[in-house]
């Protein structure tokens, strides 16, 4: 049986959800999507859930990131896939590269879990299929590219991923 995978909540567009609190005037961040998306995949491979913070992304802070890289560091996990929202998906792969020996991947949406149009199942999809295949390090999944974090770039107006020209 293969090592079993870590799913790593942080927050972030993925797990927004209709506010309950708010009156319905913003989103807040729920249970974590990959929670629902696990459930409706059925896998045939043994995982752990974490719920680490439930923050949209441009809350993150260093503190923040350097306690998620102590927390991944602590892991007997190898294979982690961590859901974050995209505005600093890549600062926050940043903190991480310095993990030895595990395979990290950063994954979110554009649009939360709980949309029916939302791109989170096929980004959570193709992390897990990633995760067991590629060497350890870290890597960007999002909008249908798996990326090295070296290769990987924002463009924030636009929102899209993309890798960046060698």
């Amino acid at each position: 049986m293969p090592d079993k995978i870590a799913f790593i909540q942080t927050g972030g567009t993925i797990d927004k959800d209709y506010p309950r609190k708010t009156k319905g005037y913003a989103f807040e961040i729920d249970s974590p999507a990959f929670v629902r998306i696990l459930e409706k995949l059925k896998p045939n491979f043994q995982y752990d859930t974490f719920e680490f913070l439930k923050k949209d992304s441009l809350e993150i802070t260093e503190t923040d990131r350097t306690k998620l890289f102590e927390f991944v560091c602590s892991l007997s996990h190898d294979q982690i896939i961590i859901t974050h929202g995209t505005d600093t998906l890549i600062e926050t792969a940043s903190a991480l590269s310095a993990v030895p020996s595990k395979t990290i991947i950063l994954t979110g949406a554009k649009l939360p879990e709980r949309f029916s149009n939302s791109d989170a199942p096929i980004n959570l999809g193709m992390a897990i299929g990633a995760v067991t295949s590629l060497a350890h390090g870290v890597y960007v999944c999002m909008q249908g590219l798996v990326m090295p974090l070296e290769s990987a770039a924002h463009d924030k107006v636009e929102g899209t991923f993309y890798k960046k020209e060698e």
